[in-house]
């Protein structure tokens, strides 16, 4: 219910902060309307009940004691004079209740325990709602001056022995003149009604009340506690005119409903330091714990240090194994590039020649062939066409993995235009091709690179579907958080998306080979270049409902690592 805050400044000296003013606002004003919602009521007659005295009674003073012991504590942390005052106060009205009960006619004797007479209980009330709004004001005068201290002369413990005696010394002096000296008082009450002088007695106790809140308010900086006093004053004041001012005297509405009042306003403060004081010792355990975890780091690091030597030697040996490897894979990088220099072209070689040899017998000798001469001859050279296309797709494959990217501001929108006027130049003319870009905002990232990306895109849109089928191919980007998101949609044949788990390995295709061409190598590496500029590349698609490639790429420049392959 109430705020606690974590920090270690006790509700004394912490200042409010805007969850502990609304919530004490809200109070007040809760407070307030049922207070003049039961104005109206509150001179209507009620019967006597019995044990409602004792019982409201004793939660009082319970409530009031157990305050003024929590503020004694707090007093002898911090040493303040005003919390000692203020603990006080508490403690006054905890005696006072008691008094008050014992001198109440009918509670525990006809007459009252301690004796007197008729007014004796009505002026033991006075004195008791009297004497708290002093202590307030002389709390709220002492806090916060600069010469501000505890009992200087005195140790804390004696402080409070002797703030004991003063208040016992006080409620004792005032019970024997509310019983003993009553007679040289005013009358209050007369048959159970407010007299003229009693309403004058009271309205007058009622403006301490008032002045107390208004001094607590105008004492600025206000603490949390200040705060919750001020909430204490107002159902203060809201239980003295219900119960003292605007009623006609015991036992109607007026008269019970203040009491309610009394109770709350008795445990407002009480909550709040019952509250700070769990939070104090949940600090306490954590500190506790944060200690003895100190101690355990503390062994560990002696520990630590006792194997310094064998740590730094280790590292020593990790360093030369490190760089000897460093050594050795640089080596073996040159001896594949080398490799794959002398792979490229000593594959490239006869597949060159028998190309070559293939059109010429396609140009000199396709008229003396039969139409499976010709046949056979047409695949010689298409499956010569297709092991170098595969021999590219391989080695550029290969290569990703050790070309350092060369990082740069890429024009997307420009790239992707050049990319489709290539394909669309290889198409036959005859064949019906749209290809609209949208917007594809400019990204960082290796030009060559993300090239090649593009033309695996838009060559497998093109490429599945149907020759006979006018091609419709939408691209597309848009920011999205830290990342740009860019796609590729066709109106192809699409694929069943329980088979996309293969879609992006080496030689994996879905569709066969007879019906469409290609290495299924292209995908592959599409995902690689994507991955070394730290995004991810994925697919959706449906059979015979086209497909959709899509890419993101972060909006920042990727980190140039060649481990990210």
């Amino acid at each position: 219910m109430f705020m606690i805050h974590e920090s270690g400044e006790f509700l004394a000296t912490l200042p409010p902060d805007s969850r502990d003013r609304r919530l004490a606002a809200a109070v007040v004003l809760v407070s307030a309307a049922v207070f003049l919602a039961a104005v109206p009521f509150a001179k209507t007659p009620l019967p006597p009940i019995g044990p409602f005295i004792p019982i409201y009674e004793t939660a009082l003073s319970i409530n009031d004691l157990i305050t003024a012991v929590l503020l004694f504590g707090q007093f002898s942390i911090l040493r303040v004079r005003s919390l000692w005052v203020l603990a006080s106060g508490y403690l006054f009205t905890a005696a006072m209740t008691v008094a008050h009960a014992l001198t109440f006619p009918g509670v525990f004797a006809p007459s009252g325990v301690l004796g007197g007479g008729s007014q004796s209980t009505a002026w033991m009330y006075s004195f008791w709602h009297g004497g708290f709004p002093l202590w307030v004001i002389a709390y709220t005068l002492l806090k916060g001056r600069a010469d501000e201290a505890p009992v200087p002369r005195l140790h804390p413990r004696a402080a409070i022995l002797s703030a004991i005696a003063a208040v016992l010394v006080t409620v004792c002096g005032l019970t024997v003149m509310a019983t003993a000296g009553q007679d040289a008082l005013p009358a209050i009450l007369l048959n159970n009604r407010y007299t003229p002088s009693g309403t004058v007695i009271l309205s007058s106790v009622w403006g301490l009340s008032v002045l107390a809140l208004i001094i607590l308010w105008r004492r600025r900086p206000h603490s949390v506690l200040d705060l919750w006093l001020m909430v204490v004053m107002c159902a203060w004041l809201f239980d003295m005119a219900l119960s003292a001012v605007l009623n006609a005297g015991r036992y109607d509405f007026g008269f019970y409903a203040g009491r309610v009042y009394g109770l709350l306003a008795a445990s407002f403060v009480l909550i709040v330091l019952l509250l700070e004081n769990g939070a104090l010792y949940a600090r306490l355990a954590d500190s506790y714990r944060k200690l003895q975890y100190t101690r355990i780091l503390e062994a560990q690091i002696d520990e630590a240090k006792r194997t310094e030597a064998v740590t730094h030697r280790l590292n020593a040996e990790l360093e030369d194994r490190v760089r000897q490897r460093t050594a050795e894979l640089t080596d073996a990088n040159r001896e594949l590039e080398a490799f794959s220099y002398s792979v490229s072209h000593d594959l490239r070689a006869p597949l060159r020649a028998i190309d070559g040899f293939g059109g010429k017998l396609e140009r000199g000798y396709a008229e003396r062939l039969d139409d499976e001469g010709r046949r056979l001859l047409n695949v010689v050279r298409d499956s010569a066409q297709r092991m170098g296309a595969l021999i590219d797709d391989l080695l550029a494959f290969s290569r990703m993995g050790r070309r350092e990217m060369v990082v740069a501001p890429v024009n997307m929108a420009g790239l992707v235009r050049a990319v489709a006027d290539e394909l669309r130049s290889r198409e036959p003319t005859t064949r019906a091709i749209e290809i609209e870009i949208g917007e594809l905002p400019t990204i960082a990232g290796d030009m060559a690179m993300l090239r090649q990306v593009w033309i695996n895109l838009l060559s497998n849109a093109l490429k599945f579907t149907q020759p006979r089928t006018p091609a419709r191919i939408e691209i597309g980007g848009q920011c999205d958080g830290g990342e740009i998101r860019y796609w590729v949609k066709d109106n192809g044949v699409g694929f069943d998306m329980q088979y996309a788990d293969k879609l992006f390995g080496v030689f994996q295709r879905l569709h066969a080979f007879d019906e469409f061409e290609g290495t299924g190598v292209g995908l592959a590496l599409s995902q690689r270049i994507i991955r070394r500029h730290g995004g991810h590349i994925c697919a959706e698609a449906a059979v015979d409902g086209g497909a959709t490639f899509s890419f993101t790429l972060p909006s920042l420049p990727p980190v140039n690592d060649e481990a990210a392959s």
